[in-house]
């Protein structure tokens, strides 16, 4: 089956194409061009925008569902519900827990992989357990250790090989042992909710760290005596930093720093978003803490901290260019192909390319979502 997209812009991986046609072919990207094909189905969005099915790297529950529930219908909810973010693939994430939780979680979310019917499982993330008590975050500090070669093994095996990614802290015992033989086995390693110093950071990305967990939040910050985590996320190149840009957890201005140290090229915008994602107000967990939900936050009732966001990628897209920090397409690219690039997945989604699944969203001139596409089809309509 062929049809073709006519719109007033196209996304392309390293620049725009101006008004055209795309042709979609059997659920694929084809070729795009200028002059309307002879005798062809047209889908007209004249008036719009196409761009790259987002990709979201770190997030936790959506649409009332926590990737640590352990349950399969859940991992469907939060597949299904990502749609109206113009979400199409995602890393469900874990957060620090037992090894046996994490063990059937983790088996859990590989039986449904290849079932999900809204927003492609492209593997799972697993945010700990090896990480460090001063920067925990809204992660249980009881289940936090060394990292451990046959767990993580054992992880992989109930996972099916799905764990593309992992985080720790690079200051904990035989990180960069760890941190070598995973990278070879082509698993994403990423360092945050750490108290690490500038040197050890860079000890353990020189073993093969390439990621930052959400840039600034959960790490020891800069000073001029000692850079710390952050002088860390902006001064090793060839890193991404995960940032989340919901205004909340970190400052406009410094998502702008970031951005003008890392280029627009080395940031991946993520959601961490948790369960009350898509949600109204009110209490909810995260995790096995309890969470009060509202103005724009998801935060510990305990504490205050935030824990996770209630963010939605497309309207993370909007509010860095309505920052004016990243022109459309920077935020796009940051939401897409950079955030697949970072954990290794561009070759399966997060650009328009041909011969590649045609997963695309419909965007309006304000960025506002319109539609979103799964291999060609529309699953959902705003």
């Amino acid at each position: 089956m062929t049809s073709y997209l006519k719109a007033d812009c196209f996304y392309y991986p390293d620049h725009v194409k101006k008004a055209g046609y795309l042709k979609i072919e059997n659920g694929k990207f084809g070729q795009w061009s200028e002059s309307e094909p002879e005798g062809a189905d047209i889908i007209d969005y004249s008036g719009y925008q196409i761009a790259p099915g987002l990709v979201d790297t770190h997030i936790h529950g959506f649409a009332g569902a926590d990737v640590m529930d352990n349950s399969a219908e859940g991992i469907h909810r939060m597949s299904q519900g990502l749609l109206s973010t113009g979400v199409t693939s995602f890393l469900p994430t874990t957060l620090t827990s037992s090894f046996e939780q994490l063990e059937k979680v983790s088996a859990t979310i590989a039986s449904v992989a290849e079932d999900v019917k809204g927003a492609k499982i492209q593997g799972i993330y697993f945010e700990g357990p090896y990480f460090t008590e001063e920067y925990k975050g809204a992660q249980n500090p009881i289940y936090m250790k060394n990292p451990r070669l046959d767990e993580f093994a054992a992880w992989q095996k109930a996972a099916n090989g799905l764990i593309k990614k992992i985080a720790l802290a690079p200051e904990r015992e035989g990180v960069a042992e760890f941190v070598s033989t995973l990278t070879e086995q082509g698993v994403t390693v990423a360092l945050g909710h750490s108290n690490g110093t500038y040197e050890e950071a860079k000890k353990i990305v020189d073993a093969g760290a390439s990621v930052w967990v959400h840039a600034y939040n959960g790490m020891r910050g800069l000073t001029h005596r000692e850079p710390g985590m952050v002088g860390a996320v902006y001064n090793i190149p060839n890193t991404y930093a995960e940032l989340i840009c919901d205004g909340h957890h970190v400052s406009p201005v410094a998502c702008d720093i970031l951005m003008q140290q890392k280029g627009h090229d080395h940031v991946a915008m993520i959601t961490d978003c948790m369960r009350a994602g898509g949600s109204p107000d009110g209490d909810y967990m995260l995790g096995e803490f309890p969470v009060i939900v509202e103005n724009g936050t998801a935060r510990l009732k305990s504490s205050g901290s935030l824990a996770g966001s209630i963010l939605k990628l497309k309207d993370g897209i909007k509010n860095v260019v309505a920052w004016g920090i990243a022109s459309p397409e920077e935020a796009i690219r940051m939401s897409s192909l950079v955030a697949a690039k970072s954990v290794g997945i561009d070759d399966v989604c997060g650009q328009i390319k041909e011969d590649y699944a045609a997963d695309f969203i419909v965007l309006d001139n304000d960025l506002e979502l319109v539609a979103t596409y799964l291999d060609g089809n529309k699953v959902y309509q705003a």
